[in-house]
């Protein structure tokens, strides 16, 4: 059997076939946004703590660290680990050994059931015993004066270091001109007067540096 088509229809059929079937519009939820978590107070300021220690400033470090453990908005676990970095940084690069032994005598005191507390004791040995050991240096004598030098600087105790350079001349490498001039005992001013020094910061910027209170 056969069946006739109009021509008509067939033209109405594939007009209806390609013509846009409209649909309606899928709403998709945008996923929420990450809540956005502010860092604290101790963050920023450890985070400060690092940036400084790669860029080659200890000494700026250490102070960083002592304004941290008098932040009221610490808690007590952040005041005990600044403190106990701030005496590793002391008894390292930072040049204060003494500066360390009180820094964990303190850290032992207040925090004594810390975590840290048996590796501070074994850190404030080590200290002490070096501390003697340079102070017993000093009063058998014999040093020359940049050995003097050396020691009561690395003892920590940088005034007398310091007079005990400009009074002899010294010229100490750039290790320690680079510590005084971060600790503020050496200065970059035009108004300065009496010996100049020539550093190299650990960016490689050159600078030429007197006695901060020379000349004022």
């Amino acid at each position: 059997m056969r069946f006739l088509i109009s021509l008509p229809l067939i033209a109405l059929a594939t007009a209806c076939a390609s013509a846009p079937v409209e649909t309606a519009p899928v709403v998709v939820d945008a996923p929420p946004l990450a809540e956005q978590i502010e860092p604290s107070a101790y963050d920023l300021a450890m985070d400060t703590v690092a940036k400084l220690l790669a860029a080659g400033n200890e000494q700026a470090a250490i102070l960083r660290l002592e304004q941290l453990i008098g932040m009221q908005a610490a808690s007590e676990d952040e005041r005990a680990d600044a403190l106990y970095r701030m005496a590793e940084l002391k008894m390292g690069d930072g040049n204060q050994v003494r500066g360390a032994v009180a820094a964990l005598d303190e850290f032992l005191t207040v925090y004594p059931e810390h975590e840290k507390a048996g590796a501070a004791a074994e850190l404030k040995a080590y200290a002490s015993d070096e501390a003697t050991r340079l102070q017993e240096q000093l009063e058998t004598g014999g040093l020359s004066p940049m050995e003097r030098f050396k020691t009561l600087f690395r003892l920590g105790d940088h005034q007398t270091a310091s007079d005990l350079m400009f009074t002899n001349a010294l010229q100490p490498d750039n290790t320690y001109l680079l510590d005084m001039y971060q600790i503020g005992y050496l200065c970059d001013a035009a108004e300065l007067t009496g010996p100049s020094y020539e550093i190299i910061e650990p960016d490689g910027t050159d600078r030429s540096v007197r006695f901060c209170d020379f000349g004022k």
